[in-house]
């Protein structure tokens, strides 16, 4: 994200200083708003499994090399682990749990079961959020650039062969 966002602004754009007490937050997940008092180094993962109680992010490595953590931030994918909560303030955050509409899977989702393309399900949230923006970014030409835009997601009991079959299965229903 290259800017704070509208909440964390004075009228010149210079970040205003909040914390280190906690402070009121207010975030837009999955379309809804909820508000929540946080310290201001609490991590957007931390906020929304604690609590918003929104789990399907995991907390994998904690240090933004695994993936796990991948939410949507305005359209684009963020390791939530890396993310400020307060930063998001004023930006659309969507997780898994939101991917779905009206209780219908997403077609990634239901790709993923029917292609197999789990085995432990740990990181299977995070894949899903990469998968579904890059077919949205339209880098699923080939399975080396598959390979290469969903390199930032790891799944420890490699399953990839799967999952970009299932990148591809929907990437083919278009």
């Amino acid at each position: 994200m290259s800017s704070p966002g509208p909440a964390l602004t004075r009228g010149d754009t210079t970040p205003a200083e909040r914390g280190p007490e906690a402070v009121r937050v207010t975030l837009s997940v999955n379309g809804t708003e909820h508000e929540i008092h946080i310290e201001p180094r609490v991590s957007l993962l931390d906020a929304l499994r604690e609590r918003l109680d929104l789990t399907g992010a995991k907390k994998g490595c904690d240090q933004g090399t695994c993936g796990a953590c991948t939410v949507w931030v305005d359209g684009r994918r963020a390791l939530a682990c890396l993310t400020l909560a307060v930063t998001c303030e004023g930006h659309e955050i969507t997780t898994v749990e939101g991917l779905s509409a009206d209780a219908e899977p997403h077609p990634l989702q239901r790709a993923f079961m029917e292609q197999d393309a789990f085995q432990c399900g740990y990181c299977t949230p995070g894949q899903i959020m990469s998968a579904a923006a890059l077919l949205d970014e339209g880098h699923a030409r080939d399975d080396a650039e598959i390979k290469e835009w969903m390199s930032g997601n790891i799944c420890r009991c490699a399953a990839y062969p799967n999952i970009r079959s299932a990148i591809r299965a929907v990437r083919d229903q278009t």
